[in-house]
């Protein structure tokens, strides 16, 4: 029983480390994350935010190749926290089991994910700490069908050559694009200068695309809304 009851006030990591099955997992975790949101079922918590605590750890399939230090190959730490951030932007809640049912659903549709430790605590409700902890994995996760507002979102593609990217109007015509609400996402191709050309083809491969990343910071100097990107994690 004593074993019982710290593991029910103990940190998701103990939790996840004693209920481990016997195929080794890797963990990540999110510590003592704090942010500020509008929830609680109380009139007296209406019309104010408080302060929510968030401890999680997640269960993930091991990784069978090399990293290479590669951010694609891993399920990057802002998955746990974008998956935070969206739900609470989602709208207001009542409660700490529906937002941890909601994190719990987005962390694990990560292809890599495996289980999920979610702890949620309201610090600003008396000297004390409440909240709720949850375990989910990704075998029962419901598949829900994707229809209306759960359509995906499908950014919108747009290759700029080099004459657009020297258009005075270019961040008006962007503006445009973006007007609909999608993401946009600007591609750009090597610039107009000579690119440095050598006989070796991995070597020129590597050469064009810092050229091409050259071109993408020129495009980015336009406008300071606009982000350059180096992998597929930071695009997601």
């Amino acid at each position: 029983m004593s074993t019982d009851s710290h593991l029910a006030f103990a940190h998701p990591e103990e939790r996840a480390e004693a209920t481990a099955s016997a195929d080794p997992r890797d963990r990540i975790s999110l510590r003592d994350y704090q942010v500020e949101a509008e929830i609680g079922a109380f009139q007296t918590e209406r019309g104010h935010t408080q302060r929510l605590m968030f401890n999680i750890v997640v269960e993930v399939r091991p990784q069978t190749g090399p990293v290479d230090d590669d951010v694609d190959k891993i399920m990057s730490y802002d998955t746990i926290t974008e998956a935070i951030a969206d739900e609470l932007a989602a709208g207001r809640l009542n409660l700490l089991e529906t937002l941890a049912e909601h994190v719990a659903e987005r962390i694990l549709a990560h292809p890599r994910a495996m289980r999920a430790f979610i702890r949620i605590e309201k610090l600003d409700r008396g000297p004390f700490k409440l909240g709720v902890d949850i375990i989910r994995t990704a075998a029962a996760q419901p598949v829900r069908q994707q229809t209306g507002d759960q359509l995906a979102v499908h950014p919108i593609v747009v290759y700029l050559d080099n004459a657009h990217i020297a258009a005075p109007d270019l961040p008006a015509r962007i503006d445009v694009l973006a007007a609909g609400g999608m993401p946009v996402v600007l591609c750009v191709g090597l610039p107009d200068k000579d690119v440095p050309a050598v006989d070796v083809t991995a070597v020129q491969r590597r050469i064009d695309l810092l050229a091409i990343e050259q071109n993408a910071w020129v495009l980015a100097g336009r406008d300071r809304r606009w982000l350059v990107t180096e992998s597929r994690t930071e695009i997601d």
